[in-house]
């Protein structure tokens, strides 16, 4: 047999007859099969140029969007290939030139820009030395960036770990999570990971200059866009306009205010792409949308250099995020939680804002926080005392109830920023839990911004008397303090149970974060037990528009799941020690809550603490 004849990628295959299965013997059966599985592999691999085979001298073309959506070519030279750069990881050094390479040096934005030889690829451009004066790149390897394939995708996003203690989202955070090898030492230079450009459309350069620490540490290089994302074409985009080479967008917010971070195409394989040769946030397993998007001018700089661009149609989604590549589905519809915020001065509405946003455990929260952020500088005078309350639910699917907040920050600096982190603590905690279900459907939030400040302090507070028996009131009157001298008097009375035993009672009048650090000491060292014990967790964080007065004993208490269990028989302390061990939702605090009371102060914050004794006689 002609060896030709069995092989159909060689030159001249002889011609084969129709073939009746149900003439072939059973070796038959099987050779066919086989032989086709190794003509689709032979085939495949003419596409690339392996690793090994990469010399230096070598001359190739790479291909980038420089203007528009028109994909132009670059000239590649090898210079040499640095093997071990990481785990089972190499890396092929080129100098570029051709277009307006020589004037920008390599750009962000072209992250993933396909390189090939003699009509093969070799990969994509993924790092590049900053302040460099020649565009020298380093090329990820195409065997390399394929690997991602291999990584199953689950159903739904990946979730962190539990972490029942919320934590306000600050640059040392970030940094804890995203510890990974980004640069290889050259000399006294590092040869980085190009860095991606996010274009934030609608947000102000005062919310920019705030968050950049937190966006740098992930990765992101912040820049404001010239254009936002609102005008992406509802529709899928045609899967044939998107190319090797094309530009794209991963869209983490789209509307009236937009995030979108750029890159470059380097392989389609069918429905399955590749791009970027370097990692996007390095989440592993995730749901991404990208858009394609074009670019309008570039930006040379001593520093690197860049593309602006601009979205225009969906395209699909990214499922893996990975060292090497990020990889996805073109044509798969993108979910996102619509996200609308209305803003009111004076009681009366004056503008809103909506858009969509990504379900992820760590952006949600930080883009929700940099949206609130924004819309109140949009808002709010920049020097001066203001009041900034917040008001809204967020929905999240598998959840038997939303969360809702409604809170009230003053301050002569820094309201804003508590009122926005006080929107994404909440997003955090849910998103940040255990329970994989719960996904973000819905975010609708009320901002209203004041010029003035609108806050009350805990004076004093003065009991009627300071001996008390059994079935006896005791009156407490309150005095808060406002701006100007002024004060406002709240009383409230409270009846000694019949059989309270005799000793001190404690009376705390406190504001908000008092009283929740009290009340639910119990999230520091366990988990919720459902999706609803962790939404009625954040549902009964208390308001701090109000005052909280709380009578306890210094007995010894137990928090069964979040209810309070105060100064137990003997017996059943016992039991509930024993259960410590064994059961996480026991927890024994120091003192014992009898009774709680609410204060209303009139929708202002309220800030301080103070606390009395009373003697329970017999």
């Amino acid at each position: 047999m002609r060896v030709d004849c069995v092989y159909p990628q060689l030159r001249n295959p002889c011609p084969s007859p129709p073939v009746n299965p149900s003439t072939m013997s059973s070796v038959h059966r099987f050779l066919v099969p086989a032989v086709l599985v190794l003509a689709a592999a032979a085939s495949a691999q003419t596409k690339f140029l392996p690793l090994k085979d990469v010399k230096a001298g070598m001359r190739g073309v790479g291909r980038t969007v420089f203007a528009g959506n028109r994909i132009d070519e670059f000239q590649v030279e090898i210079l040499g290939v640095l093997d071990n750069i990481g785990p089972k990881e190499s890396l092929i050094l080129a100098r570029l030139s051709g277009g307006p390479l020589e004037h920008t040096g390599v750009m962000q934005g072209m992250s993933g820009s396909p390189v090939y030889i003699d009509g093969k690829l070799v990969g994509a451009v993924a790092m590049a030395f900053p302040f460099a004066k020649d565009p020298i790149a380093g090329i990820r390897p195409i065997e390399e960036m394929l690997k991602v394939e291999a990584t199953p995708t689950p159903p739904t996003v990946q979730r962190a770990a539990a972490r029942p203690q919320p934590s306000a989202l600050g640059e040392r955070d970030l940094t804890r999570v995203f510890q990974k090898p980004e640069s290889v030492a050259a000399g006294e230079s590092r040869l980085v990971n190009i860095a991606t450009p996010v274009s934030f459309g609608g947000f102000s350069r005062a919310t920019l200059d705030r968050f950049t620490p937190q966006l740098r540490v992930l990765g992101l290089e912040p820049m404001q866009a010239v254009t936002s994302g609102g005008d992406i074409a509802p529709r899928m985009g045609n899967p044939a306009d998107l190319k090797p080479g094309s530009m794209i967008s991963v869209e983490l917010m789209a509307g009236d205010l937009s995030v979108g971070a750029d890159g470059t195409v380097t392989y389609i394989d069918g429905n399955r792409v590749y791009a970027f040769g370097h990692q996007f946030l390095g989440v592993g397993s995730t749901a991404l949308p990208f858009a394609r998007s074009e670019v309008i001018a570039l930006l040379p700089n001593v520093n690197t250099s860049f593309k602006l661009s601009v979205a225009k149609e969906w395209m699909g989604v990214l499922n893996q995020d990975r060292d090497t590549a990020v990889a996805g589905q073109v044509g798969q519809r993108p979910v996102m939680a619509p996200v609308s915020i209305t803003v009111a001065r004076g009681g009366r509405e004056i503008d809103s804002y909506h858009m969509q946003m990504i379900n992820d455990p760590l952006l949600s929260p930080l883009l929700t926080q940099m949206a609130v952020s924004s819309v109140i500088d949009a808002t709010e005078r920049s020097v001066g005392a203001a009041s900034v309350r917040i008001s809204g639910e967020i929905e999240f699917r598998n959840a038997p109830a939303p969360v809702r907040i409604d809170n009230i920050f003053a301050a002569d600096n820094g309201a804003a920023a508590q009122a926005s982190l006080s929107a994404a603590v909440p997003v955090a905690y849910v998103l940040q839990s255990s329970f994989a279900a719960l996904q973000l459907k819905n975010v609708s939030l009320r901002v209203e911004v004041l010029d003035r400040r609108d806050e009350l302090t805990i004076d004093s507070v003065v009991a009627s008397r300071r001996q008390v028996r059994p079935g006896e009131k005791l009156r407490l009157d309150i005095v808060l303090a406002g701006d100007n001298g002024s004060e406002i008097t709240r009383s409230v009375e409270y009846t000694v149970p019949i059989g309270a035993p005799p000793g001190p009672l404690y009376v705390t009048v406190s504001d908000a974060n008092t009283a929740n650090v009290t009340d639910f000491r119990q999230i520091l060292s366990s988990a919720a037990h459902s999706p609803g014990e962790l939404i009625d967790t954040v549902n009964n964080l208390h308001p701090n528009n109000k005052a909280y007065v709380r009578f306890w004993r210094a007995d010894p208490a137990y928090q069964l799941e979040g209810a309070d269990l105060p100064d137990p028989p003997a017996s059943v302390a016992l039991i509930l020690n024993n259960s410590q061990a064994n059961f996480a939702g026991i927890t024994q605090v120091r003192n014992s809550k009898v009774a709680e009371m609410e204060i209303d102060a009139g929708g202002m914050f309220v800030s301080g603490a103070k606390t009395i004794v009373a003697e329970v006689e017999e």
